[in-house]
């Protein structure tokens, strides 16, 4: 099979084209022809040297494919050769073939092409297990989300959206913003010539916000904890911003604020699976009836990883971006 590898940690450019050999799938394993594959920043930061698989994973990126079911392997149930899936994987995405846990592999929506239920399981498991499990979001409460037209921030606009939420967040350009609002943000704010904390505090009528998803870190702790309600949350899922930043923890006493944070990779197959069964019961039928779905900023195909990488890190995107294989169509 094709497979891309990264020559050595650095720029787009070691991202290479490679023959390698297809591995069966073992007990509880599917193998699946990858027909989409989305590209996602822990892709980036992996191929930089500062994110390596777990250990025993493949060092091929790719946390999320989607295609058909190509062989099974013993003991596996409910899923047949040629059956149109999706699934989250620890690595492996970029390739023609993917193995991946058969309790994390999932059908794919009606109504949702393969390209873009290729850009499904990194972006929703980790918007559901975050603002949903780990962040308790409730119909009636206000969320903020930074980063609104990241992979991330498109899927928990609608998501939130659909279950009930006022939703906030954040962009850096008027068009980015309007396709924030398009999405179903009640708010959108340009967080380069506007303080977001002052925004929420108008918008909320002094509340604050009840639940923010943050992946910027630095700066932004002291600020998302100002811009917090009283008994407040705060979920950490990554620090673009910088990992350290002088903070105030008197403010966390005072408004009883709750920050926690978590990873996704290097979760168990079991832990995966929950959420897998929560997001089946949940939100496919959202995406079914086309109430949430992936938005696709650009696709390339699988031998062009290095051209995905940099429109990832133009930041120009405005939802996902896909590779795709063979006769992928969006």
């Amino acid at each position: 099979m094709t497979a891309i590898a990264i020559r050595e940690p650095g720029g787009p450019e070691v991202l290479v084209p490679e023959t390698m050999p297809v591995v069966a799938p073992a007990a509880g394993e599917v193998l699946i022809a990858v027909k989409a594959a989305g590209v996602n920043r822990p892709d980036v930061f992996q191929r930089q040297g500062n994110y390596p698989p777990p250990k025993g994973v493949t060092p091929i990126p790719g946390l999320e494919v989607a295609g058909t079911v190509a062989a099974l392997g013993p003991d596996v149930e409910g899923l047949s050769v040629g059956d149109p899936v999706m699934a989250l994987v620890p690595g492996g995405g970029y390739a023609e073939y993917c193995l991946a846990a058969a309790e994390n592999v999932l059908p794919v929506p009606q109504g949702l092409s393969i390209v873009e239920a290729g850009a499904v399981p990194e972006t929703y498991f980790t918007v559901w297990s975050n603002v949903f499990d780990r962040g308790g979001l409730k119909a009636g409460e206000s969320f903020l989300v930074h980063g609104g037209t990241s992979g991330i921030g498109t899927t928990a606009i609608q998501l939130a959206k659909a279950f009930g939420a006022f939703v906030i967040t954040t962009a850096g350009s008027d068009e980015k913003l309007a396709a924030c609002r398009e999405l179903g943000a009640d708010a959108a704010i340009n967080y380069r010539t506007t303080d977001f904390v002052s925004v929420v505090k108008e918008v909320t009528d002094g509340h604050g916000v009840d639940l923010i998803l943050d992946m910027v870190g630095g700066s932004y702790v002291e600020r998302n904890w100002q811009a917090a309600a009283v008994e407040g949350r705060i979920v950490q899922i990554a620090v673009l911003g910088g990992s350290s930043e002088h903070v105030d923890f008197r403010r966390l006493m005072m408004k009883r604020l709750t920050h926690t944070g978590s990873t996704l990779r290097a979760r168990d197959v079991a832990f995966k699976a929950d959420l897998a069964a929560s997001l089946k019961a949940n939100v496919w039928p959202l995406m079914s009836e086309g109430k949430a779905r992936p938005v696709i900023d650009s696709t390339f195909p699988l031998a062009k990883a290095a051209e995905a990488h940099r429109r990832m890190e133009s930041s120009g995107h405005v939802g996902k971006i896909v590779l795709t294989i063979g006769d992928a169509d969006a």
